[in-house]
């Protein structure tokens, strides 16, 4: 059974299908920080365009009936305790740092 929130979502939901021409495979690699050979550019758009006619296909079924879940198996996860365990050992868990500085793991700089 759907939520109220949910329902209202299913049934506003409107899906326009999507086009890929070769001109929108280098965004998508850029996106991707993928380097994409232009002669492969074609016949990747081809592809990917046969992908998204597949899942519009999938999106033309009906699955008002059908009840969200995390799970296929069913199966809760196991808990366990929130046990704080190796904290207090910094030489030990930077041993195998590459670099680290006054007990700290150093990274490359992401954001500019």
């Amino acid at each position: 059974m759907l939520l109220p929130l949910q329902q209202l979502f299913v049934t506003r939901l409107v899906i326009t299908p999507m086009t890929i021409d070769k001109d929108t495979i280098p965004r998508i690699a850029r996106l991707a920080r993928l380097e994409i050979a232009p002669e492969r550019q074609s016949a990747l758009s081809e592809e990917l365009a046969s992908i998204l006619s597949w899942v519009e296909q999938l999106n033309a079924l009906d699955t008002s009936a059908v009840e969200p879940l995390a799970s296929v198996t069913g199966h809760d996860l196991p808990l366990r305790d929130d046990i704080v365990t190796d904290g207090n050992d910094p030489d030990a868990v930077l041993s195998n740092a590459p670099e680290k500085t006054s007990n700290f793991f150093v990274v490359p700089k992401v954001v500019e």
